[in-house]
Parts: C-alpha cells; sequence; structure tokens
C-alpha cells in the first residue's frame, strides 16, 4: 500500500545529477572490466552503484566483471525480480525501509554478522530493525542523506536557513523552490511545527495544511529534482526546501556558493541498504562484493559517486576522502546531524491518502 511513497524516494535521488538522467536512458549498464573476467556477478542497483571508479577496484582485484542494471523505485525492481529467473541477480540495493518486503518475499540471503563491518556503521543509521529479522541479518545500510534545506549563500543570509520557519516566511518570497514529493516534504513541516515524523496524525492535519499553503504563497514553484536543482543552480531560485546534500555536494566544486543545512528543528533522513540475493550460485563472491562496497575505501568512492553524492554509512571512509568532499557532505558534522533528524513518515494507508490530498491541494493554489 505503500508502494508510491517509497518510489517516490527512489525517483528523488535517482535524477539527483546530470549524470543520472544520462543513464536513465539505458536500463543495464556494464561496467568496465578486466579483458577476460572469469566470472560475472549481476547486481540489481541505483545508478550511485554505476560509475567505473567504484566497480573498477573491486573487478581488478577480484578478476571479475560486474553487471550493473538500474532500477527507479521498489515496485519497479521487485518486478524485474519477478520476471527473472532464480540465479539471474546476486546483489540487491534497495531502500532501508523496504528491506523487509525483500525479505518476506524470501529474496535476500542471510548474511554473517561477523563478516560485516556493524560496529563502524554510524549507529543511528544501522537500522537492525529494518535490515534484520529474528536475529539474523539480510542487509546492511550503505549511504544515507538528508531532505532538508539547499541553498545559494551568496543570496541568502545563511543564519536564516538554520530555522525551518523560513520554508513559509515571506522574507524570501518569489525566491523559494520546493521539492515535489509529499512525504518528505510534509515530515520537514512536521518538524517544523515542532512534532515527531513518526508521530504525526490526522489530528494534525489542518496545521500541516495551513503551513503548506503558507508554503505554496511564498514558493517561486514546485518541481521535480532535475528542475529544482537547475533552478539552483542557476540562480532562477536561491533555496531550495526538500534538497540536502545529494542536491548540492556533487556540484560543490563547480558551485562553491551552492550549500545545505539541517535547522535547528531537524530535518527528514533516508537510507539506502545492500545485501546478498538467496538464489544467487554465488553467494560468496556476492558477499565479498557486499564487503568490499562497506569497506572505507569502498564507501569513499559510493559516496561521491558520479550519479550523486551521500553520507557513507561507515564512519571509517572519511579517511579515504579529501577535505572538499567531507565539506561538502558535512562529514565532521554528523554527529550532531544525525541527532537532530528523524525518518521519513511511515503513515497508515488513510493517513497517507490524507497526506497525498493535502499536497494536491497544496499544488492547485
Amino acid at each position: 500500500m505503500m508502494q508510491s511513497v517509497r518510489d517516490g524516494a527512489r525517483l528523488r535521488r535517482f535524477f539527483s545529477s546530470t549524470a543520472a538522467i544520462a543513464i536513465a536512458a539505458l536500463s543495464t549498464v556494464a561496467a568496465p572490466a578486466p579483458a577476460f573476467a572469469q566470472e560475472e556477478l549481476n547486481a540489481l542497483v541505483w545508478c550511485d552503484h554505476t560509475d567505473p571508479a567504484l566497480l573498477e577496484p573491486f573487478e581488478k582485484a577480484n578478476d571479475v566483471k560486474v553487471n550493473v542494471k538500474v532500477y527507479e523505485g521498489t515496485g519497479a525492481g521487485l518486478s524485474i525480480l519477478d520476471q527473472s529467473q532464480p540465479g539471474d541477480w546476486d546483489v540487491l540495493v534497495i531502500d532501508g525501509v523496504d528491506v523487509h518486503r525483500a525479505i518476506d518475499l524470501d529474496l535476500l540471503a542471510e548474511m554473517p554478522a561477523d563478516a560485516l563491518p556493524t560496529a563502524d556503521i554510524f549507529p543511528e543509521v544501522r537500522m537492525e530493525a529494518n535490515n534484520t529479522k529474528d536475529g539474523k541479518t539480510y542487509a546492511v545500510t550503505e549511504k544515507f542523506g538528508y531532505n532538508t534545506i539547499s541553498y545559494d549563500k551568496t543570496k541568502v543570509d545563511p543564519k536564516d536557513m538554520q530555522d525551518l520557519s523560513v520554508i513559509w516566511s515571506d522574507k524570501y518570497k518569489g525566491r523559494i523552490a520546493l521539492y515535489d514529493y509529499y512525504l518528505p516534504m510534509i515530515g520537514l513541516v512536521g518538524l517544523g511545527l515542532g512534532k515527531k515524523t513518526s508521530e504525526l496524525t490526522e489530528a494534525d492535519m489542518p496545521a500541516i495544511k495551513e503551513k503548506l499553503a503558507a508554503m505554496r504563497a511564498v514558493s517561486k514553484q514546485v518541481s521535480d529534482v532535475v528542475s529544482s536543482q537547475t533552478a539552483l543552480a542557476t540562480g532562477e531560485v536561491d533555496i531550495l526546501v526538500g534538497g540536502g546534500e545529494w542536491i548540492t555536494a556533487v556540484l560543490s566544486a563547480d558551485k562553491p556558493s551552492l550549500d545545505w543545512t539541517i535547522p535547528e528543528q531537524g530535518a527528514v533522513r533516508w537510507a539506502q541498504s545492500i545485501g546478498v540475493m538467496k538464489d544467487s550460485t554465488k553467494q560468496d563472491l556476492a558477499l565479498k562484493f557486499v564487503q568490499y562496497i562497506l569497506s572505507p575505501e569502498g564507501q569513499a568512492r559510493l559516496a561521491t559517486s558520479s550519479c550523486y553524492w551521500a553520507m557513507p554509512a561507515n564512519a571509517k571512509a572519511g579517511e579515504h576522502m579529501n577535505d572538499q568532499q567531507k565539506t561538502a557532505l558535512r562529514f565532521n558534522e554528523q554527529a550532531e546531524y544525525l541527532k537532530k533528524t528523524q525518518l521519513y513518515p511511515i503513515p497508515s494507508a488513510e493517513l497517507d491518502q490524507q497526506f497525498q490530498d493535502a499536497w494536491t491541494e497544496m499544488l492547485q493554489q
């Protein structure tokens, strides 16, 4: 019942850079590999796993060719698996909140917990409740990030970006873009109202609708990731509500004026997980790939993939990242950010429909 919610989360990051747009035109991307590789590994992934800079070190070290296929949403990924033969896929990347869907469908293999660097993963994103079941580990968080406020620091007062009320303030009227995905946006509104995302109820809807209307009144546009990112990068708008490191970090070298922050009231947080397919005939090699992705070196490469940047789950990845990369991702501020941020709202079917209706009503204003 929550497929549209989860698929929207995928789309938000899939199209977070011009590199992703090119990748979207292809259903399957085969990364360069060593000539005459003895084995092949097939991975169903998000676009950040297609970067040769990420795949080539593993391929060369293991004499293997990694074939990667990009999908755009959990529903689409499960459909691909449903149409595949057992053993077609060896590795799966999936939204952290959707791991149990894959477990319940008997798609993921148990991984030995002692073979994974769990202790090195930021405690707040280990998400044991999502990645494990009955004490068994089926997936591990590999990357995470935030829906928050992105902005041009030469055009606005950065101090104003520390208060979520700026998203419905008249001060920057006509200079704001709203990211067109209702769930994190309503989560941000809830935080701005002093609510926890996990505790939003029908009783909060009047206040949420009021703030959504106020946001719409001061915004210039409500648009998808590409349009919003373009508007911010070209100066068409100065603030993007719902953005974050996945919007601005990949542009930081060319557009150093673009920045992002976590306001005092907090922001919403997403995470992605990786696991081994139960029907894989190459489970040892697939586990080795998961271990590589979770290693400090693999994590640093994944965090700064050409498709989109975001925080590596392994805290030791910073040892393999340069200062510009760590600054763009706010690496050294994660302890504070993780304490201040909350996961997406996960509403009941009834409340989710009210969320969607409220968002549609706002769009029509």
